[in-house]
This record gives structure tokens, sequence and C-alpha cells, in this order.
């Protein structure tokens, strides 16, 4: 596995990081593992959902239609 070496953070990230660490029961290690694990994650479905709704409007726009066009149709039946 990859290791990431992070230097000159603020002594209060620090400190809030080893708060959020002790709340969760784990050590800060662990959490910044998990912060980075979980944005790493929504990034990922982020990216996943945009090319989802890209599929789909690719395979709407050819049939869109003009309500007005759907109107008349409807009212000379």
């Amino acid at each position: 596995m990859a290791q990431v070496l992070v230097r000159n953070l603020d002594d209060s990230v620090v400190e809030q990081l080893k708060a959020n660490a002790a709340r969760h029961h784990r050590s800060l290690e662990a959490e910044v593992r998990s912060i980075l694990e979980e944005t790493a994650r929504r990034q990922r479905l982020r990216q996943e959902i945009a090319a989802e709704l890209a599929q789909f409007r690719a395979r709407q726009q050819p049939n869109q239609t003009d309500s007005a066009d759907l109107i008349r149709e409807d009212r000379e039946r």
C-alpha cells in the first residue's frame, strides 16, 4: 500500500483531527485514512453519477418533441 506524508499542517487542524479521532474511538492515522478514503469514494461516486447523467441526456435529446406538436396531434385524433 502507498504512504502519504503531509507536512506543515496548521496546529489547529491537527488538534481538530485528533478530537475527531477520539470521538470516533480511533487513532489519528485511522481518522485521516478514513477521511481520505471517504473523500475518494464520494469523488468516484460523483464521477459515476455525472457519466450516467450524460448518457441519459444523450439518449433523451434525439427524442425531444415540441409540446405544441404533441397537443396538436392529440387534438387531431
